[in-house]
């Protein structure tokens, strides 16, 4: 499948594991976004369902096993290349989870991964999307 340039847009699931009233964010080790802090999450893969993606998902890149809940947020990505065409496009579905085990460690698409409170997410620079499910994500819990 190519993800630059796709010919059609692209199913991807993110990962709201909550604990303790933190969240569990990750660092994008690649594109699009790579170095930037975001929801743990990626592409859904053939015969797979939203929420099996979603779980494993979060297993390569966090380490943890989850549950995946509700849906929290629907949304599209879209981002230009440098021509102006359409470099990536997902639509993504975030789901709300529930960490049932596993040992908390970065892998797969995440460079790092570190939990945070509300008042701390600021200082990883989200995008306002991310933000805005992330708090969301928080009410409901």
């Amino acid at each position: 499948m190519q993800r630059e340039y796709p010919d059609r847009p692209i199913v991807g699931v993110g990962a709201i594991i909550i604990e303790n009233g933190r969240v569990l964010l990750a660092r994008r080790g690649t594109p699009p976004r790579a170095g930037q802090w975001s929801l743990p999450g990626g592409v859904v893969e053939l015969g797979e369902t939203l929420r099996a993606a979603t779980e494993r998902e979060a297993l390569e890149e966090t380490g943890l096993i989850v549950e995946a809940g509700e849906v929290v947020e629907v949304l599209d990505r879209i981002l230009p290349g440098d021509t102006g065409a359409v470099q990536f496009h997902y639509v993504l579905i975030d789901f709300l989870c529930t960490c049932k085990g596993g040992e908390l460690r970065a892998g797969g698409d995440a460079a790092e991964v570190a939990w945070a409170t509300e008042e701390e997410l600021e200082k990883y620079s989200l995008e306002r999307i991310t933000r805005d499910v992330i708090l969301k994500a928080l009410r409901i819990e």
